[in-house]
């Protein structure tokens, strides 16, 4: 169920405080609605390596770009035209930090055959992959009903002229871009907050193994 952000008085709830204080000299703390937290794409196990032949493409991944109003530890809901936050929930981490470690998850699962070079770590890969989310969000056809977590992303390779470590030359077609829309909705199951997060999770899942697998056949 989505609920509505509530926007209180501050100047009435400071007056209420000086009165109590005034009556009875003491703080008056109020209990915050519980919330719960959760979280989504957990990191799945890459599979061991095989001898030491390193994988035969490497990438780098940018900084997932996301929506604003979908990439904090909220949970974003739309109804029609009209967008919420479901109340009591929220992620454990940012979802954007979340999506990224999903991302690069799917990437780990296929260690021998795609290796990502990390964000910190020198030398230029012959691959740059660029990951933008577009939609992530519970979206209900009507109040109440079991909504659909709609996922969309704009995924963008390039090959740089750079050369592989070893000096070997990078294919012939360096310099080259290619991009995908990739779109997942996924059916929440009941309109409660578990089966959401269920969603979230699946559709994570799905639209990072497309991007990983999408990459791999790209940039061979």
């Amino acid at each position: 169920m989505i609920n509505r952000p509530v926007v209180r008085s501050g100047f009435r709830l400071a007056a209420g405080v000086a009165v109590l204080a005034a009556l009875g000299g003491c703080s008056l703390l109020s209990t915050p609605d519980p919330v719960q937290n959760y979280r989504f794409g957990l990191p799945m196990e890459a599979p061991s390596a095989i001898g030491d032949a390193p994988a035969p493409l490497t990438v780098s991944i940018r900084r997932i770009e996301f929506p604003e109003a979908a990439g904090d530890d909220r949970i974003l809901g739309v109804t029609g035209l009209e967008t919420a936050y479901i109340g009591g929930a929220r992620w454990v981490s940012p979802a954007s930090t979340l999506f990224d470690d999903s991302l690069k998850a799917a990437f780990a699962n296929r260690a021998d055959r795609i290796r990502v070079l990390g964000r910190r770590e020198p030398g230029t890969p012959p691959l740059v992959l660029q990951v933008t989310v577009t939609t992530f969000e519970a979206r209900y056809a009507a109040p109440g009903a079991a909504p659909d977590v709609v996922i969309t992303a704009r995924a963008q390779l390039r090959s740089t002229p750079e050369r592989q470590a070893g000096g070997a030359a990078i294919r012939p077609e360096q310099g080259r871009s290619v991009e995908r829309v990739f779109t997942v909705a996924q059916p929440a199951s009941e309109n409660r907050v578990s089966a959401i997060v269920a969603a979230f999770d699946t559709a994570t899942r799905d639209i990072n193994t497309q991007i990983a697998d999408w990459t791999i056949q790209s940039g061979r």
